[in-house]
């Protein structure tokens, strides 16, 4: 019997288990993203993960107490990377890493029981870029960042930063490009798609007028739709169809009423229907506060993410507030993405990025995005008799080689001022740095290190300049053979600049450094050179006559000290030129009466904790200059700048001559080329800039608008290039916000190519015979109140 019950237990278990693989078989397999289609995928997901898949899963907070505070499910795949999108891998979903920023990739050099070091390269800020007015070059750089964003299995950079430098006191300008929109888009599109050839992402950031960090996440910015339209989305328009970035970041602020990731106008009428981009939304950090009227808007990835916003949008769904086939669209835009990453494609990154190439390549962009913006009897470059150098600054000997916040970059090494000389066979006084660095030392001694989160977005503090009086000066400039002075600031994310002395002005000690140090040298027939390390604009028209040469560095990475004695020593010939104006006055600037905006009456307490962070409080900033941004404003209302838009000198001289029309009528699109001469005695590059004076009839226009430029190749004393222009009927049009059209009146156009915004070397004229309806837009970002704006007399 006991044989005969185990016999039957084995056959009872054995149909059993044949029965399970029948089911098994026959039970349907969840489809597979890559094999099945990205609508089967979404089908087949459960709403909780919908909800969770367009939710970030979490930020840790650097520098914060371990533990904590922690947003959401943080999954930490690339340490310091700032984010990650959820993963499923029943359905066969990767999780997809962001991470900062525009000016490199940032992430955590080191890692927990690991001895090996993950450093990024620091590249040049965004201002020095567009300085460079080299799309070509500007590639280059783009396909290094993207190498390092590849080779350590990110999937997304978040950048480039691409706001118009509506106002000097920006916190974040270095950040961004330009205060002109077209030279921002095309160096945008170039950066784009530089980085996006290794087979990774950017997310243009931030969508859009995001022009101030004070009360970022509460300042509702007020403009007009010909505003918006001609200034701030403009560079946007001309990335997204150029370039198609893969993602793009909407900004904290309001337009008009109504948070920019909750805008559906903005996000989908624009965006979308207008322009045609194909990617997906992600909102800035913690930016927004309604996660379901984000999702409707086209906002498709709430960022950093946590779970009250993965709660409200399956409750909203379940309420019926919120129609799951927009969820669904979300998702599809995130999975075509995630479908192209690295980490889906399984890519075998080496954590070892060329470093030593992307130097080379920092080193060369720095160079040529430095602008001589002055150059009295031919100062620079230092004269072969110069040996011995006088170099003054506290910044001299600790280089500011970019912004703080999430342009920041933790590089392997930076190279100083005096470093860069001294490689470039230049002796340093050791006396004059003996005392700098016992100077310098003296003050930090004292000061408390900032670490962590703080030191991110604050950097380290500045030290006050060392005062030089004149019997030092003098003494110095008797054993030297040129003074070198640098001025340095330093800005970031969360807060504004000031316009008082030690940011936007020069302090007095400043100011007497380079009086003193000047009246000494010059007195015993020696050069005196100052340096600008800055990240933004800063007054110089009460001090720029008293140097000899004036040399806007920028804030140019990692290789800022060796890119500024190739220039000094003449190795390099000096080819930047400003894509931003350098005013008289601040009060000179047309939005310096309402920046950074007013705040409103609230009883609510400013918001200082971790992802509340300079949330601020209600304020508002009315955009009262209209489309007089920047030069735009100078050139129409006839205010001289100190420096104007285009600036920037070089060691030779250049003719422009033989300026041609492909037409004397306008129909469709234009040829215009122009023959650029080097006359000078060294071997150069210059950066042809093509102006369009337009007539105004129906809308007024300003007195000229940059609508192409060209950067000569080097060509060698004697040599001459001509540079072909292409202009097309949205270059000659006006937004008339009246029919939601881009118009151009009929009437005579004047194209004017010249060196700069006030150095004009060529014109001509052509006609267009008759109005043109150029394109219909969707109406949209219509603000809730009458605007008063700026216009210039008829």
């Amino acid at each position: 019997m006991k044989n005969v019950r185990n016999s039957v237990l084995i056959i009872t278990l054995g149909l059993c288990y044949l029965s399970a693989l029948s089911l098994k078989a026959q039970a349907p397999q969840a489809p597979q993203l890559g094999k099945a289609s990205v609508k089967q995928v979404i089908a087949a997901m459960t709403l909780e993960e919908k909800a969770k898949l367009v939710v970030g899963t979490g930020m840790n907070i650097p520098g914060m107490p371990a533990g904590g505070p922690v947003v959401g499910e943080t999954k930490s795949l690339v340490d310091g990377a700032s984010g990650t999108t959820l993963g499923i891998p029943r359905l066969g979903i990767t999780p997809s890493v962001v991470a900062d920023g525009p000016a490199g990739v940032r992430i955590s050099p080191t890692r927990d029981k690991d001895n090996n070091t993950y450093y990024c390269t620091a590249f040049p800020i965004g201002t020095l870029l567009a300085s460079t007015w080299n799309t070509d070059l500007v590639h280059q750089v783009g396909q290094a960042m993207g190498n390092e964003v590849l080779e350590y299995c990110i999937d997304v950079l978040l950048g480039p930063g691409l706001n118009i430098q509506r106002n000097p006191l920006c916190g974040r300008n270095f950040e961004y490009y330009s205060e002109d929109p077209y030279i921002s888009g095309k160096i945008a599109a170039a950066m784009i798609n530089g980085v996006e050839s290794n087979g990774v992402g950017t997310s243009v950031k931030h969508f859009a007028a995001n022009n101030a960090e004070t009360n970022r996440n509460s300042l509702n910015v007020i403009a007009s739709e010909r505003a918006l339209r001609e200034i701030y989305l403009e560079g946007f328009r001309i990335a997204v169809q150029e370039a198609q970035p893969w993602t793009v970041m909407s900004s904290y602020n309001y337009i008009n009423g109504l948070y920019a990731s909750e805008s559906h106008d903005l996000l989908t009428k624009v965006l979308r229907n207008d322009w045609g981009f194909k990617g997906y939304v992600m909102t800035d950090w913690f930016g927004g506060k309604d996660a379901a009227a984000q999702v409707a808007a086209g906002n498709d990835l709430l960022m950093p993410g946590n779970q009250n916003q993965t709660q409200a949008i399956i409750k909203a769904v379940q309420e019926g507030k919120l129609d799951v086939r927009l969820l669904d669209q979300n998702i599809e835009r995130i999975l075509n993405i995630i479908l192209q990453g690295p980490r889906y494609k399984g890519y075998n990154y080496s954590n070892k990025p060329d470093l030593q190439a992307h130097a080379r390549v920092t080193r060369q962009a720095a160079t040529e995005g430095m602008v001589l913006l002055k150059n009295k009897d031919s100062a620079l470059p230092l004269a072969s008799t110069v040996k011995k150098l006088a170099v003054f600054g506290t910044t001299s000997y600790d280089i500011i080689t970019g912004g703080t916040g999430s342009g920041d970059v933790n590089e392997a090494y930076s190279v100083s001022l005096v470093e860069g000389l001294q490689g470039a066979g230049y002796t340093i006084h050791e006396n004059l740095q003996a005392m700098y660095k016992a100077y310098g030392n003296a003050v930090k001694e004292g000061r408390p290190k900032r670490e962590g989160f703080m030191a991110m977005m604050m950097g380290s503090e500045p030290t006050p300049e060392f005062a030089v009086n004149e019997g030092l000066a003098t003494s110095l400039a008797g054993t030297s053979d040129a003074a070198i002075i640098t001025i340095g600031r330093n800005s970031g994310e969360g807060r504004d600049r000031s316009s008082d002395e030690g940011d936007f002005q020069l302090t007095a000690t400043e100011k007497e450094l380079i009086k003193n140090v000047s009246a000494a040298f010059q007195a015993k027939g020696k050069k005196t050179i100052v340096i600008l390390n800055v990240g933004g604009v800063v007054e110089t028209a009460s001090w720029k006559d008293i140097p000899d040469a004036i040399l806007l560095a920028w804030q140019a990475g990692q290789e800022t000290g060796n890119s500024i004695a190739d220039l000094l020593s003449g190795k390099e010939n000096p080819s930047g030129k400003l894509a931003v104006t350098f005013p008289a006055r601040y009060e000179d600037v047309p939005s310096s009466a309402t920046f950074p905006g007013k705040e409103l009456p609230s009883n609510e307490p400013k918001d200082s904790r971790p992802g509340g962070f300079m949330r601020g409080r209600p304020a508002e900033d009315t955009y009262t200059e209209g489309i007089y941004v920047g030069y735009r404003y100078y050139e129409t209302f006839g205010v001289k700048p100190s420096y104007e838009f285009g600036h920037g000198l070089s060691y030779t001289e250049f003719g422009y001559s033989n300026l041609k029309l492909s037409s004397e009528k306008f129909n469709s699109k234009m040829t215009i080329t122009v023959d650029v001469k080097n006359t000078g005695k060294a071997a150069g590059k210059e950066v042809a800039q093509l102006y369009l004076s337009a007539p105004s009839k129906k809308l007024d226009k300003p007195a000229l608008e940059l609508k192409g430029f060209a950067k000569t190749r080097l060509l060698q004393p004697g040599e001459t290039q001509t540079l072909t222009f292409m202009i097309d009927a949205h270059n000659l049009a006006s937004f008339d916000a009246s029919g939601s059209s881009w118009i151009a009146d009929a009437g005579a156009y004047m194209v004017k190519l010249g060196s700069s915004s006030r150095d004009i070397r060529q014109s001509a004229s052509f006609m267009l015979v008759k109005d043109l309806t150029v394109k219909k837009e969707s109406v949209a970002l219509v603000p809730q109140q009458n605007i008063s704006e700026l216009k210039p007399a008829k």
